[in-house]
């Protein structure tokens, strides 16, 4: 007798409610994004995102957020080896506070980051008397990317490090690698998607990020103003078609980088099936 159970039990169910909260929770947004754009002239849309203010927002934005996306893949893979191969004192509670910056409220960050690297504040005081202005500057704003983006390569780094077969490492040392080739043959091509995945992340983290970046990046037109805080101001004019147009332009970037991180993971994923 022909066995006609399904592997997963309600499947039928479980699929029309995962596109039901999909429609919802992602397509009609994005959607909407489409419908309002498309209110406007091809030529108008240009006119948009090509005002001088709008491509500065593009480049303080775009450029900020990859230098902490790369700054994050660095420390991340450090802060993830540091918490999977060692065991200290305190090792749960820093562990805990990765998460901190996905519980802490954005706007609360933002405040706290700005008081703390402002020319008066702890840390930025003492870069003060140095000539160093973090606050309201874009290094501030690349800061505040690193704080709320380094969880995302941290997490993604995690499990990989943890599942790693050691044996491996003591073969490599066994045939006489130093501990830097070992990492770089052995370690590295086996975090690497995941260190590509973490920073697509991190990245497309740091492209939206507003509440968290707005007090402290001093929104100094052409200079510091990102550009969620520009859609900002065009939804508080109630020009939404203007508004749209830039957020479909910041998620055709957020996409692209996400595209590119996911091809490079399957071409990594090939050369070490290959190298198998």
């Amino acid at each position: 007798m022909k066995n006609n159970k399904r592997i997963i039990p309600g499947f039928g169910i479980s699929m029309g409610v995962t596109l039901a909260l999909m429609s919802i929770m992602v397509l009609i947004p994005l959607a909407s994004l489409v419908v309002f754009t498309a209110k406007m002239d091809f030529s108008d849309i240009i006119k948009v995102i090509t005002r001088p203010r709008v491509v500065a927002s593009f480049e303080v934005t775009l450029l900020t957020a990859f230098i902490a996306s790369v700054i994050n893949a660095v420390m991340g893979v450090i802060l993830a080896w540091v918490l999977v191969r060692y065991n200290f004192p305190g090792k749960r509670i820093l562990d805990g506070m990765i998460e901190l910056p996905f519980a802490l409220p954005t706007a609360v960050a933002g405040i706290s980051l700005t008081s703390l690297y402002a020319d008066s504040g702890w840390i930025g005081g003492i870069f003060a008397n140095m000539g160093i202005k973090i606050a309201y500057t874009r290094i501030g704003i690349t800061i505040a990317l690193i704080f709320i983006g380094i969880p995302f390569v941290v997490r993604t780094v995690q499990p990989v490090l943890e599942k790693l077969d050691p044996l491996y490492e003591e073969a490599a040392g066994i045939l006489g690698a130093s501990r830097t080739l070992t990492f770089r043959k052995v370690i590295l091509p086996e975090l690497r998607p995941a260190i590509f995945t973490g920073f697509g992340l991190a990245f497309g983290r740091c492209l939206g990020e507003y509440g968290s970046v707005v007090f402290i990046a001093g929104n100094q037109p052409y200079e510091t103003e990102i550009t969620p805080l520009i859609i900002m101001s065009e939804l508080q004019e109630y020009d939404y078609s203007s508004a749209t147009a830039i957020a479909l332009v910041m998620l055709a970037a957020a996409f692209l980088i996400l595209f590119l991180v996911n091809l490079i993971q399957i071409r990594n994923s090939k050369i070490l099936k290959g190298g198998h």
